[in-house]
């Protein structure tokens, strides 16, 4: 059974930095790509970044040059280095995995 299971969030003063995990238990790892999707209050899920299997990277407009997505193939995890962040990048924070989702980690950016 493939689980997933995000850890890191948290509230974050505006500029300040974040970093996000997301273990993956019960399925070969690095063969597959990973994926940070946000759903914020009252709006519909939104990708955020990939990484492939060969640790290509793509990211969303609205978070490109502020964060970086990365991956640990040993340790079966992704992460998700968040820098500069801003109220708007409030949200829950999903990771996603072949078809699988994780719980989710709520991100709070205020002062």
């Amino acid at each position: 059974q493939v689980q997933l299971a995000e850890s890191g969030g948290g509230l974050v003063q505006p500029g300040g930095s974040l970093r996000l995990s997301c273990g993956v238990s019960g399925s070969i790892f690095s063969s597959y790509t990973m994926a940070w999707y946000r759903q914020a209050p009252g709006k519909q899920r939104e990708w955020v970044a990939s990484i492939s299997s060969a640790g290509n990277t793509n990211y969303g407009d609205s978070v490109k040059g502020r964060f970086t997505i990365s991956r640990d193939n040993a340790k079966n995890t992704v992460y998700l280095q968040m820098n500069s962040v801003k109220p708007d990048d409030t949200a829950v924070y999903y990771c996603y995995f072949r078809k699988y989702w994780g719980q989710g980690t709520q991100v709070t950016v205020s002062s």
